[in-house]
């Protein structure tokens, strides 16, 4: 019985393995400008900002350096209570690229952040529209490159996920596991032959897309009451038989989502239901995760009173594969290798965090972010 349980699990890590090889050579940076004489675009940049004083001027910095683009910069100062305000509105005194608005609180059935996103996209005066989170430093050829990437692959929505700054054990533990989920359980191209709205996947920290499209999707009204703006911009878009596509922003931006153990908590119960911790997809996946990583080394450490046995090498096997694609991601994406080194563990907090989600729930209550459910 043991032997046929380790063999499952060995079956269970082969899944996301298999995965993730076929996704290695799908997920790749925007290609650099070419040298031709290609129009300059011109963007809006859109930035939602709820108490943001302590980087904003960064962020806003960052974006203004951009290259070979035309940029309005607009900032919405989502009733901050710090000085988020002021720093946009001497910012833009500064630099006519700049302008500031100021929200008002989300109406009853929006989310704050999705509400703030569509009064901006209302402001924006350019066919190209990026929404990034006021927590994201872009590199100087970023929006450029993701613009002569979506221009030129017909892509209706464009994401990319940043480089992910961490400081915290939780976070060096936690934060990788966004690309564990995405680069082991999507093929990226089959999404990219597809429309199909199951194959929705985007990091709602920097999205670049036409406004024609974004109307054509119904805008942000269409997703109004989600906070996993990742995965359900995404899905109106091929709901309206309109491409979205990934791509790898290690090299074109940073950004630190959390600063403490409580926020990365707090941050994955947030909108963990609209990933996996619902009905339909907490079962498989947490049987796919657990004994496809974690459970291997209770098999290993029953077998390692005789390293020659069969057990004991189809035991390491089992960890060896469970453990590739984290150890990939950590090279190729600039991750921790503490996190990396300590991936069970993470895993394993991971699902703990994503049943307390569920069960969250399941009681109907909602987790505050920013001082709103």
């Amino acid at each position: 019985m043991s032997l046929v349980l380790l063999l499952f699990c060995l079956f269970l890590g082969c899944i996301p393995l298999l995965v993730y090889w076929g996704n290695v050579r799908q997920y790749f940076p925007p290609p650099e400008p070419s040298q031709n004489r290609d129009p300059i675009p011109q963007i809006s940049v859109l930035i939602p900002a709820r108490n943001e004083a302590n980087g904003i001027a960064a962020c806003v910095h960052c974006v203004l350096s951009s290259q070979a683009v035309q940029l309005e910069v607009i900032v919405m100062d989502d009733q901050s209570s710090d000085a988020t305000g002021q720093i946009v509105r001497q910012l833009s005194s500064n630099d006519q690229r700049v302008r500031l608005i100021t929200g008002t609180g989300p109406p009853t059935g929006w989310n704050g952040k999705q509400y703030a996103c569509s009064q901006l996209a209302q402001q924006a005066s350019h066919d190209w529209m990026v929404f990034l989170d006021a927590d994201v430093r872009l590199q100087s050829d970023a929006l450029r490159r993701m613009w002569g990437y979506a221009n030129s692959q017909h892509v209706d929505l464009l994401s990319a996920f940043p480089r992910q700054e961490t400081g915290t054990l939780l976070e060096k533990l936690l934060i990788p596991m966004m690309h564990v989920m995405l680069l082991g359980f999507l093929p990226l191209g089959r999404m990219r032959a597809s429309r199909q709205p199951g194959f929705a996947a985007g990091c709602g920290q920097f999205f670049l897309t036409r406004k024609d499209a974004y109307q054509r999707a119904g805008t942000h009204a269409a997703i109004k009451a989600s906070r996993h703006d990742g995965i359900q911009l995404p899905r109106i878009y091929r709901q309206a038989e309109l491409s979205t596509d990934v791509v790898d922003g290690t090299r074109l931006a940073d950004c630190r989502m959390y600063r403490s153990a409580s926020e990365v908590i707090r941050g994955l119960l947030k909108n963990a239901d609209e990933g996996i911790a619902n009905a339909r997809l907490i079962v498989p996946f947490s049987v796919l995760l657990f004994g496809g990583t974690v459970l291997p080394w209770w098999f290993l450490y029953q077998a390692a009173a005789d390293p020659l046995s069969f057990s004991f090498g189809l035991a390491l096997t089992a960890v060896i594969v469970g453990w590739i694609p984290r150890l990939g991601n950590a090279v190729r994406l600039d991750q921790s290798p503490l996190g990396a080194a300590l991936h069970p563990v993470a895993v394993t907090i991971f699902l703990l965090i994503q049943w307390w989600a569920f069960a969250i729930h399941l009681c109907g209550r909602k987790v505050t972010w920013r001082g709103r459910l």
